[in-house]
């Protein structure tokens, strides 16, 4: 049972709302059909329903609001406009993610596109589907989490005669089953062929809540469709002989020689039309609205009254989200799911292979400058940028191409999804540091020799302060494109560090100091409740010495700054709830 109580959207610059205090209930094993013209307030009464647009009312689905309910997808599945998935995914790969989000077996996606017909099309792109496989697509996300409740918006939209027919064949097998359907539409023909109950609306109000057998009788009546050259002349003729016969028939003159005529049937005008020798081109029975819409209380005031309203609504806000049941596995789908982290980790290998080479034909490089490939002219190397940009992205590619849930233009800040989007970043840019490395030490020793490259002796330092390095530039970007809702911020942020907050941590280092960390090692061992081991100072040393490097110091300020503000505006949002 879906229940729709009081809904009213948020009124902008004085305009009337968009919907406006709507009730109307949605039978489980039933399909309903939410009737009305483009503007009249299907859509925005869906995305009320559905928390995606703030405003007033409440909407029970089986007695719950679906910010109450524990997995969201399991209860409700939604189709709202296309698809919101990368172009570059496979069908198969958008819904195990979204198998992952919903917290169901990865076999549940093989199922759901056999479901849909599309099971011989999993590796197809989903920026190459039409607009009909588009549809079943979506249809195939709704089914994902087995819902007892669809809630679609025009399914049938762009869809042939046949699709169109397979699409309501099947909403009414979950009908069969138990489910409750509720869909949008703008045709009554399509609303009284396919549906159980037919929702009016106009206006954003309620207009009528019939059963589709009154909605037929009421709203909807036979009519003749006529194509003739002489449309003036047989207008003319069937209203006079119908005044003779005192009959009401209303003919309608419309564009391109065509006439609608009401109240009468085809054989009646073929037979007008033969007596006064006018030429017919078509001539057929058809079903069409009754015309506009009447007044709110004029119809459906008794269906309106049945369900009892509040005098002040409850607020409907726009909630976030549920972070995926299974965020790891999500966040590696997510990220694997597409060519994007492997052409750009191969771009950075290539990159850092040509730049070491470069080089070391001059004298003076560093050995740990020559394995990062990190010249003095560029703030950071191509290792540390590739890492950025991989956790730049992974946050600003949600907000982009939403897959959570649909319609939703932002990701849900769950400490779960922040975790794994932070482990899955770090990994991959511990992984880009190594190659890179690798990479670099082989094709140095492939040009210039064998005993080019000598190890360090400092290399596992060296190499910690590289992991670290990378897993910054990592985390920076994707803090800050979850701060700011876009890859572009991920990127200026680990930009910015060596730009700018490296040369203000230089100039406060330059500073004279009054006071000296000596001893650190053994303050800290004092400070702990547990006593830490003897080798343990040298770590704390590498690590202060790492940090107190300007750029290691800008990255730790950048991080902690990022943080703050990822905790702030994720603290915000819930305190509006």
């Amino acid at each position: 049972m879906l229940q729709a109580i009081g809904l009213t959207s948020t009124t902008r610059r004085d305009a009337p709302p968009a919907v406006n205090d709507l009730t109307f209930e949605a039978a489980p094993g039933r399909v309903t059909a939410l009737l009305g013209a483009s503007g009249s307030g299907k859509t925005a009464a869906l995305r009320l329903m559905l928390e995606l647009d703030a405003g007033r009312g409440v909407a029970y689905f089986r007695g719950r609001p679906l910010h109450r309910i524990p997995h969201p997808a399991r209860e409700v599945g939604v189709l709202l406009g296309d698809v919101p998935g990368h172009p570059a995914r496979t069908v198969r790969g958008q819904l195990r993610m979204l198998c992952a989000a919903a917290g169901v077996p990865a076999t549940r996606a093989d199922e759901t596109l056999e479901v849909v017909g599309l099971a011989g099309l999993g590796d197809r792109r989903l920026g190459t589907l039409s607009v009909g496989m588009d549809r079943r697509l979506g249809l195939a996300c709704a089914l994902l989490g087995d819902p007892h409740t669809l809630v679609l918006d025009e399914p049938a939209d762009g869809l042939s005669p046949r699709e169109n027919t397979w699409m309501y064949g099947l909403l009414r097998a979950h009908a069969a089953q138990g489910g409750t359907v509720l869909y949008a539409t703008g045709d009554p023909k399509e609303a009284a062929r396919t549906a159980d109950r037919v929702v009016t609306i106009d206006g954003g109000r309620l207009v009528a809540d019939q059963g589709v057998a009154d909605f037929a009788r009421t709203r909807l009546r036979p009519r003749v469709a006529v194509r003739t050259p002489h449309a003036a002349r047989l207008a003319a003729v069937v209203s006079r002989e119908a005044r003779a016969a005192r009959r009401s028939v209303e003919v309608v003159a419309e564009a391109g020689s065509r006439l609608t005529v009401y109240g009468s049937n085809c054989a009646e005008i073929g037979d007008t039309a033969f007596r006064h020798g006018v030429p017919v081109h078509q001539l057929a029975d058809e079903i069409g609205d009754a015309g506009p819409a009447v007044p709110p209380k004029a119809v459906g005031a008794g269906q309106a009254s049945a369900v009892a309203l509040s005098e002040l609504p409850p607020p409907i806000r726009v909630r976030p989200g549920g972070g995926p049941l299974r965020p790891l596995r999500y966040e590696l789908r997510r990220s694997l799911g597409v060519r994007t982290t492997t052409l750009i980790m191969a771009t950075v290998l290539l990159m850092s292979a040509a730049l070491s080479v470069l080089l070391a034909r001059t004298d003076g490089t560093s050995i740990p400058r020559l394995l990062a490939a990190w010249p003095e002219l560029l703030p950071l190397p191509p290792a540390a940028l590739g890492a950025g940009l991989l956790g730049a992205l992974s946050f600003g590619d949600e907000f982009r191409y939403p897959a959570l849930a649909a319609g939703r233009g932002t990701v849900p800040r769950r400490l779960g999804l922040l975790l794994a989007k932070l482990t899955v970043t770090a990994g991959f840019a511990v992984l880009l540091a190594f190659l890179s490395v690798v990479c670099d030490a082989q094709s140095l020793r492939l040009l210039y020799g064998p005993r080019a490259i000598e190890a360090p002796a400092n290399a596992i330092a060296l190499g910690a302060s590289w992991a670290g390095l990378t897993i910054g530039c990592a985390w920076a970007g994707l803090l800050a494109a979850g701060v700011f809702r876009a890859a572009g911020a991920g990127v200026a942020a680990v930009l910015a560090v060596p730009v700018l907050v490296v040369p203000l941590v230089q100039k406060v280092f330059a500073a004279p100091s009054a006071r000296s960390a000596a001893g650190l090692p053994g303050r800290l061992r004092e400070l702990a409740w547990w006593q830490l081991p003897q080798e343990a100072d040298r770590w704390v040393l590498a690590v202060a010495r790492v940090v107190a490097q300007p750029v290691g110091a800008a990255l730790a300020l950048s991080l902690s700054a990022l943080v703050c503000a990822y905790l702030f505006t994720g603290l915000r949002g819930k305190a509006r709830w």
